[in-house]
């Protein structure tokens, strides 16, 4: 089975097998012609026939390529002969790497062969019928913009967040709707009385009353949980909302408040409403991005003592005016 049959994954393989086979063809010919260097080399040495001598980091950066894997090559070509390491003339401190005479010569030689080289490839090129070298450049242009381990990152996160479940509450799931929130708010707060209620009997503070809990599940795995707190005729707090730190970025904070709203709705809610702090930016900015609107003062009876943030849902509010 071939190696293109695998399309994308494969395309890092296929690429440097191409890149074996060229270099393979020229050294042929290197050979054939007595040209005394090797094809790998050729880059290096371009650089420093057009540019001059420079520092290995200077090297480096122009030929995209590790300060430690550019030091190894030039103690080769040393040892080959074709190149030499001076003072620079502008720092005595540091040296650069310089072509020696020997190099010079062999390189100018070469000119007449390199252009050969340049034709015989952009007629393959030409051959076949795709602009190789604008893919190419226009591919190395794209990983610059946007490195490539990122956006396989993002991708993975992406097919992981579209496997979760919402799920409703179930005796099983008791432990992991204390473990999330305690894990969340002796991150940024403490676990207040009312808190430790709330998440000790779940079943009784919120369940029986009328309320609602939902749960984030990735495969078997509890990563969120949010609640529905009943509050009076018609009223529900939106709280106790919290995603484990290994799943931040998934949008799962999203998927749970979409089902909470929903779940409002279901159960004939007037008013939604939650309480939040000022600190915690990224999750005001997903409350108001679906529609909570921030009241100019902090809730009146507030049971939080770190509560200074009072958010409405527009369609309860529009509900209590009517």
């Amino acid at each position: 089975m071939k190696a293109n049959c695998y399309g994308e994954l494969a395309l890092g393989s296929r690429l440097r097998a191409l890149s074996d086979r060229l270099f393979d063809a020229v050294d042929e010919v290197y050979h054939q012609q007595g040209a005394g260097i090797q094809s790998r080399w050729f880059l290096l040495l371009r650089v420093l026939l057009d540019e001059g001598p420079m520092p290995v980091s200077e090297l480096a950066a122009a030929l995209g390529q590790s300060h430690a894997a550019v030091s190894q090559l030039s103690r080769k070509l040393q040892a080959e002969g074709l190149l030499e390491r001076r003072s620079d003339p502008e720092d005595a401190r540091r040296s650069v790497l310089a072509l020696s005479a020997e190099g010079e010569r062999r390189l100018q030689a070469l000119q007449p062969l390199w252009a050969s080289i340049r034709e015989a490839v952009g007629e393959c090129i030409a051959r076949s019928g795709h602009p190789l070298l604008d893919a190419v450049s226009a591919l190395e242009a794209e990983l610059d913009r946007t490195p490539l381990a990122d956006a396989i990152n993002r991708e993975q996160a992406r097919r992981r967040a579209a496997e979760v479940r919402i799920v409703p509450f179930e005796a099983a799931y008791r432990g992991d709707f204390y473990r999330l929130n305690a894990e969340w708010l002796t991150r940024y707060f403490c676990i207040e009385e009312i808190d430790h209620r709330v998440l000790s009997q779940p079943e009784t503070e919120i369940l029986q009353p009328g309320g609602s809990i939902l749960f984030a599940l990735l495969g078997h795995e509890v990563i969120g949980t949010c609640a529905l707190l009943p509050d009076g005729e018609g009223r529900f707090e939106l709280t106790k909302m919290a995603v484990t730190a290994s799943a931040q970025g998934l949008g799962i904070g999203r998927k749970l408040l979409v089902a909470a709203i929903e779940e409002f709705k279901r159960l004939g809610g007037t008013e939604l409403f939650l309480e939040s702090h000022s600190s915690l930016g990224p999750a005001l900015a997903l409350y108001q991005s679906l529609g909570f609107e921030r009241m100019p003062t902090r809730r009146p009876g507030s049971h939080y003592q770190r509560s200074d943030v009072y958010m409405i849902w527009p369609s309860a509010q529009a509900s209590r005016a009517a």
